[in-house]
């Protein structure tokens, strides 16, 4: 079917829960048919996304940059592991090679993909779905500024639309599924 670029934290001392949460994603995406497509590490929720879309008979593909391959992070098992000179070559790669991006929960480096997929979005750079899962509501805060920046002018609500924003990871999925057919 479709290569989903899923973003998620990639740390090590996160909760079980989230752990969880990225590992049925990856096979979910498995089961609907659909190669995920990752920053290519194994660990966080970035390696039990692959290692869940695995197990579930998916293939995966991660784009991770020289630096951290170099820390032996990278996901050697993925089914195709491309390495990137750096971070933004990285995301050029992802963006280059998914046809839609779904965002789990993560930090900075989740944010900073997001982010950069939306704002090419808005340029009309690329046409390509995005939706960010905000299971237990944990990126709430985040959307409720997001929508007041809207209310500001700083955003306009054509670009805040791009974005679809659900609550759970079949959603998701759902709202891609419809978007890329």
């Amino acid at each position: 079917m479709a290569a989903i670029c899923v973003f998620c934290a990639s740390s090590r001392t996160l909760d079980r829960r989230w752990l969880d949460l990225a590992a049925e994603t990856g096979a979910e995406l498995a089961r609907r048919g659909h190669t995920v497509v990752s920053g290519g590490g194994c660990v966080g929720m970035m390696g039990a996304l692959a290692d869940g879309a695995r197990a579930a008979g998916g293939p995966t593909l991660g784009v991770i940059p020289q630096a951290l391959v170099d820390l032996e992070v990278a996901d050697l098992a993925s089914d195709e592991l491309l390495v990137t000179d750096g971070m933004a070559s990285r995301k050029t790669l992802m963006i280059e090679k998914s046809d839609a991006f779904l965002t789990l929960p993560g930090g900075l480096g989740t944010l900073d993909e997001l982010f950069e997929v939306w704002t090419t979005a808005t340029l009309a750079m690329h046409t390509k779905p995005m939706v960010l899962v905000d299971s237990d509501g944990f990126y709430r805060p985040l959307v409720d500024w997001l929508r007041s920046l809207a209310d500001r002018n700083f955003l306009k609500p054509a670009g805040l639309d791009l974005l679809t924003v659900v609550d759970s990871v079949p959603a998701a999925l759902d709202a891609l599924e419809s978007r890329l057919t």
